[in-house]
């Protein structure tokens, strides 16, 4: 069974991310290290600089690039919100660098012993969780460039004031910019990574909720009608044998396509159609004693909705039927299917509701409320004059079909 850190490694294997954080790794702390090394190792072998100046920049230097490459690495590991570097490898750093900033100064070498220094406030700034901090620790870090090397050339008073103060400052802010800018992307990268894995998640789930809602759809109808009919059978079993035998062959029948419906939701090919759903009302309800009035607009039913939309008005039409059976005592039902200006119209409404069939669940009503919502129309349901209520769903006609 394979671990999760090996899942983790896969993912990353493929959205591509394993790469670019080899990349960055070679890219950041490789090149802070070639340029310390570099800048610092032709100062320690140059003949000219006296010993003293050179004896401590190998020992510094070795402890400086240990500490960077460790605060780097840290800096991209994914770290809880709030967690900060390490504090001893941040002072050791800062220490590293005064000592690899003091003889360069000492010898008014200007170009070169800011590099240590800027390099270390790099590092500490891509280690801060904060905005903010990071903000005041480069802009404090630039403006403190500027002092020691002016006040070396003013005290020396060699000529080179300008290039002594501005210099410093500029190679800071340029080294920051050049380690915070890949870290900057692979952090990016790094979340836009964890919204992609988010999102599929969202997705299944979102297929496990249409999933839920298509069974409860079915499911609901099939068992309320089986219920209704099976108890009209039993009231007939005495008094009308014949027709108690009509109607439990009816109820095996609605059983095989309860059986049959579901298969084929586990299946994902199931259509509900509004024409289907319209006929199976017009049985059910007169089968309960209901009187069901439909007055279905021939304009209104030439294809004038595309099949996924007339599936959902399919679902309307069976979620109010079934709300009819389980939540009235009516006697008569109307089904108005027409076109109204630029949409579709589908109003059922009963004269015998006794409770809200919202109030139930949230599956019915106002899960189909949802999913027409998201088909540019709208599902509303209302009671009026005491017991009538009245459930309307409306689509457009252009656009409905997507």
């Amino acid at each position: 069974m394979s671990s999760p850190r090996c899942h983790n490694d896969r993912v990353d294997e493929g959205a591509g991310l394993a790469g670019f954080r080899r990349y960055t790794w070679w890219a950041v702390p490789g090149t802070v290290l070639c340029v310390l090394v570099v800048a610092y190792g032709t100062w320690a072998l140059d003949g000219d600089v006296p010993l003293w100046a050179r004896a401590p920049v190998v020992p510094a230097l070795a402890v400086h690039a240990v500490a960077a490459v460790v605060l780097l690495g840290g800096s991209m590991a994914e770290r809880a919100p709030g967690s900060r570097p390490r504090a001893g490898w941040i002072v050791t750093a800062c220490l590293a660098a005064a000592v690899l900033a003091v003889p360069p100064l000492a010898r008014h070498n200007y170009g070169l012993w800011a590099v240590a220094p800027a390099v270390t406030v790099a590092i500490v700034a891509a280690g801060l969780p904060a905005v903010p901090g990071r903000r005041w620790l480069i802009g404090a870090a630039v403006a403190f460039a500027l002092l020691p090397g002016g006040a070396v050339s003013l005290a020396a008073g060699d000529g080179e004031l300008a290039y002594a103060a501005l210099f410093p400052a500029f190679l800071t802010a340029f080294t920051v910019w050049t380690v915070l800018g890949p870290l900057w992307a692979w952090r990016i990268a790094g979340r836009l990574d964890r919204a992609r894995r988010l999102e599929a998640e969202l997705a299944v789930k979102d297929e496990r909720l249409r999933f839920a809602s298509d069974l409860h759809d079915i499911q609901g109808h099939h068992l309320q009608v089986i219920a209704l009919k099976a108890e009209l059978a039993s009231r007939l079993a005495e008094a009308d044998p014949p027709r108690a035998a009509a109607e439990m062959r009816e109820i095996r029948q609605l059983c095989a396509d309860a059986l049959r419906d579901t298969r084929a939701v586990v299946q994902g090919i199931r259509r509900t159609t509004l024409d289907d759903e319209i006929a199976n009302a017009t049985r059910v309800l007169a089968a309960a004693g209901i009187d069901a009035r439909m007055s279905l607009e021939p304009a209104a039913r030439e294809g004038q909705l595309g099949d996924p939309a007339r599936g959902l008005l399919g679902l309307v039409m069976r979620e109010a039927t079934t709300n009819v059976l389980r939540h009235s005592q009516a006697r008569t039902a109307e089904v108005d299917y027409r076109r109204v200006d630029d949409r579709v119209r589908l109003r059922i409404a009963n004269d015998g509701a006794v409770t809200r069939p919202d109030s139930a669940d949230g599956t019915g009503l106002r899960g189909l409320a949802e999913r027409l919502r998201g088909a540019g129309g709208e599902l509303t349901w209302e009671r009026a004059d005491g017991d009538r209520f009245t459930v309307t769903a409306t689509l457009p006609v252009q656009g409905a079909a997507e």
